[in-house]
């Protein structure tokens, strides 16, 4: 049977330092440094022993991406290259092992390879050298699994089928004979239908049909199935299984459709990088931010900006019902013939890879934000197209009148904030279709990137540039869902990221998230949380830091106060209560309306003036006429104690990482925004802390990352000149 063995320990890095993948080759600082400094090459070494239990099997290192241009050697002799930053390669040991002990040895090349995507122009994002994802010893059978490709034509019938492709290795070119035995299981591992097949070439090909009592996969419930396959040949046994899911994604003139039935879409680009460690987070971190954005920002869609992520991000996409738009990697530069030959390729590992991923609905075959360049997506959009006749296909670009090839036309519109640069256009979150387009006919259409650089905004920037931030974000999907033309929109962007010293605030980050690098939120967050039903989390956010001087002029008014109540009272100091609506006048296609206190709400004496005494307040939402959430200010916040968070407290033994948040509070628990001072961090017992040991809190908050190294306790020590000491305990186990 197979073995899928852990390979990750062990690596001698550079000859000097023992390391474990994922592994970033330079952990750089926050800010401030020189990105060339990864810009080089590095060598990893691992020294194993060949069991003799894998004489006459197939034994291989899979590697699920390593930042780039690979080159993989066992015992001195070079077994595999691979370019692709992105993607898993094979490095096949079969045929070079020899008894005892091996030495494989990884070179990998941190410089930005003008040959290969995405290099060759600038990028607005780093591309962090390493092996950093992890990576897999496989032994199988002579003869085994490959690959598998599984749809589900008329997944909306009331009996439902299922077709597999099932494509054989056979590295050794054996003769090819024997059965494959695929069963079909449900969410729960249990057998709902089983066919056999035998084997008479390299590919096979199974179905099933007439499946009753299946349940389709959506946002809501999606519902995940597993093809299993037993492959008997005369050359041994294999196993191996492919999760997917019954349902249909449709990108229509009309927008966008799953199962049939409209969805406007709603969603955040992602980076895939982590302060300090870059890429190099495993499977928790990886999954905590398909968490993040589908249960803390309540999104139904995210793009893979600007290449194909991990794919423990995407597993965990399917399982929490969050939608995909994954794309190859680039930004802006196509390159010479060579280069556009590899982005070709990048098409083919990208969707290889992920084709059985029911969150993906649409692939992206264009470099973001290219020029057009017809030849050269001729072949893109017909390779997508042959390898998954399933799902569209779109290309990112910012230029208008740009020729559609694909079947979505993906538009970056950034022209909101253009009317800053002059001209006749008045304050507009987004084009009409056509204008952008060019074409006489509505094609399917949707916005993947507005807000970023047209308005940066720090975590600990003024309220009301954090309040027009908000805005912004506003404008735009009150636009998207009033314009049934348009499929939906996803915001730039989810996470602040570190990026090359041509973009940015110069301190080497784009500030252009509604988080912050630690995934801390901004005002900006709740512009989308709140747009979910009350039923699935009531949302009461102030966009306030409750304090008379902070504007300019002074006073909190305008107030926005991101919600999905019916209606908000407000009580200031002894004033009566007074109850708001929802701003319809202003937002009325969103879900839900901000409410928006001005001062035409209020006299001057139920807010006060500047010079009298600032008051506590109590802001409480209502839904159906009962009270369900209240937010309390005082008026005299003192920095009062720090709080440790760590997302879990359990973690598992061998490399495990989870992200610990330490923030400064004032006396009635609230986040003191502008509190700067340094904290010390310290770990000890069975982890290891990732990241500096004293960092400023930057808008009250900072975040670091604990890896483990090992089983035990694990104590967390967070040291403040003025707030004192604060302890969290974890275990690794």
């Amino acid at each position: 049977m197979r073995s899928l063995i852990d390979f990750n320990s062990g690596w001698l890095f550079e000859g000097k330092d023992t390391v474990r993948l994922p592994h970033t080759a330079v952990e750089l600082p926050f800010t401030y440094f020189d990105e060339k400094a990864y810009q080089r090459v590095f060598t990893y070494e691992k020294r194993f022993e060949a069991d003799a239990g894998w004489q006459g099997r197939d034994v291989s290192v899979i590697f699920d991406g390593a930042m780039a241009n690979a080159k993989v050697s066992l015992n001195g002799m070079e077994i595999a290259a691979h370019k692709d930053g992105y993607t898993p390669f094979e490095a096949r040991l079969t045929g070079t092992l020899q008894p005892g002990e091996n030495v494989l040895t990884v070179t990998i090349d941190g410089s930005e390879n003008p040959e290969i995507p995405p290099f060759g122009g600038q990028i607005d994002y780093l591309t962090y050298a390493g092996i950093y994802r992890e990576a897999w010893l496989r032994v199988t059978a002579p003869v085994f699994v490959g690959n598998a490709k599984v749809e589900t034509p008329d997944a909306l019938a009331g009996k439902k089928s299922v077709r597999a492709r099932i494509d054989l290795a056979n590295p050794q070119n054996l003769p090819l004979s024997g059965r494959l035995r695929a069963t079909l299981l449900d969410s729960a591992g249990q057998a709902i239908a089983a066919t056999d097949a035998t084997i008479t070439g390299a590919t096979v090909e199974v179905g099933f049909d007439d499946l009753s009592g299946i349940a389709l996969w959506d946002i809501v419930n999606p519902a995940l199935y597993t093809l299993a396959l037993t492959l008997d040949t005369p050359h041994g046994q294999d196993e191996a299984s492919f999760r997917f899911g019954f349902r249909t994604a449709e990108f229509t003139a009309e927008g966008f459709k799953l199962n049939g039935k409209p969805l406007k879409l709603r969603g955040l680009n992602r980076h895939q990088s982590f302060p300090y460690m870059g890429y190099a987070l495993g499977r928790s971190a990886q999954e905590r931010d398909a968490e993040i954005l589908k249960r803390e920002l309540k999104l139904n869609m995210v793009r893979t900006s600007h290449y194909p992520q991990s794919h423990y991000f995407l597993d965990r996409c399917d399982e929490l019902g969050l939608l995909v738009f994954e794309e190859i990697p680039g930004w802006q530069h196509i390159g010479g013939e060579s280069w556009k030959d590899e982005s070709v390729e990048n098409v083919r590992r990208m969707i290889t890879r992920d084709w059985n991923h029911p969150s993906i609905v649409i692939w992206g075959v264009r470099i973001n934000e290219s020029q057009d360049d017809h030849d050269f997506y001729v072949r893109t959009n017909a390779l997508a197209r042959e390898l998954d006749p399933t799902r569209s296909t779109g290309g990112v670009r910012y230029i208008t009148d740009s020729e559609l090839l694909e079947d979505v036309y993906t538009m970056n519109d950034f022209i909101l904030g253009n009317e800053e640069w002059g001209g006749n256009r008045p304050r507009t979150p987004l084009r009409p279709q056509q204008e952008v387009t060019g074409l006489e006919r509505v094609v399917p259409y949707m916005i993947t990137e507005y807000g970023g650089h047209m308005y940066p905004t720090k975590s600990w920037d003024q309220e009301q540039r954090q309040a027009e931030h908000v805005l912004r974000h506003l404008e735009v999907m009150n636009a998207a869902y009033g314009d049934p033309q348009i499929a939906g929109c996803i915001g730039w962007c989810a996470f602040d990221y570190n990026t090359h010293k041509d973009f940015g605030s110069g301190d080497r980050i784009c500030h252009h998230g509604v988080m912050d690098m630690f995934r801390e939120p901004k005002f900006a967050a709740y512009a989308y949380s709140s747009q979910c039903e009350p039923d699935d989390e009531v949302i009461l956010k102030p966009v306030t830091f409750w304090a008379r001087g902070e504007r300019n002029i002074g006073g909190v008014l305008p107030l926005i106060i991101l919600t999905n109540c019916d209606e908000v009272e407000l009580t200031y100091g002894k004033n009566a209560p007074k109850r708001f609506k929802p701003d319809r006048a202003a937002f009325p296609h969103l879900p839900h309306a901000p409410v928006i206190i001005t001062r035409a709400h209020l006299t001057d004496e139920e807010l006060g003036l500047w010079g009298m005494s600032w008051e506590d307040a109590t802001i409480t939402g209502f839904v159906n006429g009962e009270a369900v959430s209240t937010v309390n200010f005082i008026a005299d916040p003192m920095a009062h104690a720090l709080e440790i968070v760590p997302d879990t407290t359990e973690i598992h033994a061998q490399g495990d990482t989870t992200r610990v948040m330490i923030r400064a509070l004032d006396q009635s628990g609230k986040k003191l925004p502008f509190f700067p001072e340094p904290v010390s961090i310290e770990v000890t017992g069975a982890a290891e802390r990732l990241g500096p040991g004293l960092v400023p809190l930057r808008a009250g908050s900072t975040g670091f990352w604990l890896r483990s190294t090992g089983k035990g306790p694990i104590t967390v020590t967070v040291t403040s000149e003025r707030l004192g000491r604060a302890v969290a305990t974890l275990s690794a186990s």
